[in-house]
């Protein structure tokens, strides 16, 4: 693996490639790791890892200050990448989720602290069919789609990430918008959307905002979420 101006570090086994990162407080460094023993989603919930099962690594970036959207950004660049490696209907659920036909692919985990931000990736690379049946969900892998190689896998999403982030920084968050809503899984279904606060909501999925929220047109109107999960998605 090699990207210019990145420091690249592997490790056999660590806690959480974020969570080192994070306590490092540098950017420009990528860590990847063979297995990761208290991987972490979003809102502290448990990555499962198991040795070699998946790719799972985290760059560190400084940002010019705090600003949201960084998910969003993480999400299109590993799309992108995924696609063209040969995933071709590799797609993103809001907020941080990869989908391949409506089964979880990856998971992104953005963490900031100051001006810096670690983006966290976990890619499931072959198929355990012993965590479908304890998470009690599909999952989608690698192998499935193409001959995974977890370097090209780490350096073509890296990449990807990295130049995302340039666009970002120059135009903000509009074109990444856009390319988003072309990978959106849930385009147009009807979804049921828990929001922080506990409350459930059911609208019919109609792209982000500006700032990067899930749009759903609701009985009530066009209401904007921006901090949830999405429980369920049908058809319209």
């Amino acid at each position: 693996m090699d990207l210019a101006g990145i420091e690249m570090r592997t490790v056999e086994r660590c806690g959480s490639t974020n969570t080192v990162l994070l306590d490092e407080g540098k950017p420009g460094v990528l860590l990847a790791a063979h297995e990761q023993t208290a991987g972490r989603g979003r809102r502290g919930r448990h990555w499962y890892s198991a040795p070699g099962a998946d790719v799972a690594f985290s760059l560190s970036a400084e940002i010019p200050k705090p600003v949201a959207g960084l998910s969003l950004v993480a999400g299109v660049a590993a799309g992108r990448a995924l696609r063209a490696l040969g995933v071709a209907h590799a797609a993103l659920k809001w907020p941080n989720d990869l989908l391949v036909g409506g089964a979880k692919l990856g998971g992104i985990l953005v963490e900031t602290r100051g001006r810096l931000a670690v983006f966290g990736f976990g890619i499931n690379c072959r198929r355990d069919g012993a965590l479908e049946l304890r998470l009690r969900r599909p999952l989608a892998s690698l192998d499935q789609f193409i001959r995974p190689d977890r370097s090209r896998v780490i350096e073509r999403v890296a990449q990807s990430l990295l130049d995302a982030l340039e666009v970002f920084n120059a135009q903000g968050l509009a074109p990444i918008l856009r390319e988003w809503e072309r990978m959106d899984a849930h385009a147009g279904q009807r979804l049921r959307v828990r929001l922080a606060g506990g409350r459930v909501l059911t609208g019919l999925a109609r792209g982000l905002d500006r700032e990067g929220g899930l749009r759903l047109e609701t009985s009530t109107g066009l209401l904007a979420v921006h901090s949830g999960r999405i429980l369920s998605a049908r058809a319209a």
